[in-house]
């Protein structure tokens, strides 16, 4: 949906669907809404609980019940009531969650999303599909190419085929390959689907040039993104435009790109030549092995079609925001804070400890600086580290500098090895208690969450 004037107001209904699958439910058909909203917008959300209470699943921690609530995936607005607060604000089935968010003037323009974040019932509800994409509007100011280019918005989401009968035609319907992908032993037991469809059709002309924005709304599984024969040319990484913080370089090529759980990738795609025969993939993403299989397969075949010219485009009043970080002496710092993820029979573990709704933060931080963190992953599979509320500066691998940093909202911590980050706490509007944690959220779910309060 598209705002009018600069107020957005929509309700979305949790529901349980035909299949006993929870959903969103939105204008009387089971289909997450696209947001769309400018900088200074006020979005207000009416959200409505209405699962069964008694639950037809399982949780990753019982007892459910089905309680719900939303989480504004990299929206830099408040973690405080009615916004993005996802620590008191929880609908029980029957009641109903009023949220008012107030855009920022400089908010990122770019993809991001929202999906529930209820602790203990967050991976069931987001693998079932209870997910959606958010558009903040503006990334022309930064790549003012994008408003004569055909948009497409990918929400690419799981399904578990664990238990389906037509397991072994899926896994050939995507191509997966018969032969284990990395270190893990376990058979596939996900595929992902494309907009909810099964291995679609893209049309694009050759040598057209699209606008692809494309999201990772998966529970706990990665992509590694790749067009065949073209490159990818990047201009925005978690909703956050690389010019934004790096005026005189809005674009990078690159041939394929890791997205965790919660990734986006924003990028103009051009079309093959004709007679070219390709698809939009996920290559073998190997988590180690604790980790569970993320095979290669199809994710859309992409076939020829027509040049559709694309309507006049509005351009976005105003020039470019740009933040420059001068963050050189702080990489080379100390770190202010380092997070140790672990692992046991029991649960998931940050600095030994479990999440606990009632528990003191793990930290306090003065809002107004930058601080460097280190997360180190202590185990033997991969995980996805997510702050809310927050962009940071991706640096260092394993203690070596990456190629490339870059600034997002969740990255990937390798098996035994870390990150180091720059995280940005300048933003005078995250002031109140707020959450970091692991995105493959049954991990979340079992204990791999800590709070953190921005004072």
């Amino acid at each position: 949906m598209r705002p009018k004037g600069n107020d957005t107001s929509l309700v979305i209904t949790a529901v349980s669907d035909a299949n006993g699958h929870d959903a969103f439910a939105y204008n009387g058909d089971t289909l997450a809404p696209v947001i769309r909203v400018k900088p200074g917008d006020k979005l207000q959300i009416q959200y409505v609980n209405a699962l069964p209470a008694k639950p037809s699943g399982l949780c990753e921690v019982p007892p459910c019940m089905n309680m719900s609530n939303l989480h504004f995936h990299g929206l830099h607005v408040s973690p405080r009531f009615p916004q993005d607060d996802v620590l008191t604000m929880m609908a029980m089935p029957g009641e109903t969650l009023n949220y008012t968010l107030s855009i920022p003037l400089d908010q990122p323009p770019g993809l991001y999303w929202y999906h529930p974040h209820p602790h203990g019932e967050s991976f069931r509800q987001v693998l079932d599909g209870m997910s959606g994409a958010i558009v903040v509007e503006g990334i022309d100011r930064y790549v003012p190419e994008v408003l004569r280019l055909r948009e497409r918005l990918l929400v690419i989401r799981e399904r578990d085929i664990e238990h389906d009968n037509n397991a072994a035609q899926l896994l050939k319907h995507m191509s997966v390959p018969s032969s284990p992908c990395g270190a893990s032993t376990e058979a596939a037991d996900r595929i992902f689907t494309v907009n909810d469809t099964i291995r679609p059709s893209i049309d694009i002309a050759p040598g057209e040039r699209q606008f692809w924005r494309i999201l990772n709304a998966s529970a706990d599984r990665y992509l590694d993104v790749q067009v065949d024969g073209q490159p990818l040319e990047v201009i925005a990484l978690d909703g956050m435009p690389l010019a934004y913080h790096e005026p005189n370089r809005p674009k990078r090529w690159l041939n394929h790109f890791l997205l965790a759980p919660a990734g986006r990738i924003e990028a103009i795609v051009t079309g093959p030549p004709n007679g070219t025969v390709a698809a939009l993939r996920t290559r073998c993403v190997d988590t180690g092995p604790d980790g569970d299989p993320n095979p290669e397969m199809v994710l859309a075949d992409i076939v020829s079609g027509a040049t559709i010219p694309v309507s006049s485009q509005s351009k976005t009043p105003g020039p470019p925001v740009h933040k420059i970080a001068h963050v050189d002496g702080l990489e080379k710092s100390s770190p202010d804070f380092v997070a140790t993820f672990t692992e046991d029979k029991n649960g998931f573990y940050i600095n030994g400890r479990k999440f606990e709704a009632q528990s003191e933060p793990m930290l306090r931080v003065k809002v107004g600086v930058y601080q460097h963190w280190r997360i180190v992953n202590a185990t033997k599979e991969f995980h996805p580290f997510h702050i809310h509320q927050v962009h940071f500066l991706f640096y260092l691998q394993n203690g070596v500098r990456v190629a490339d940093p870059l600034w997002l909202d969740t990255v990937n911590v390798p098996v035994g090895g870390s990150v180091d980050l720059i995280m940005d706490f300048t933003d005078p509007i995250i002031r109140g208690m707020s959450l970091f944690h692991c995105h493959l959220l049954n991990h979340e779910d079992k204990g791999m969450m800590a709070k953190i309060l921005f004072q």
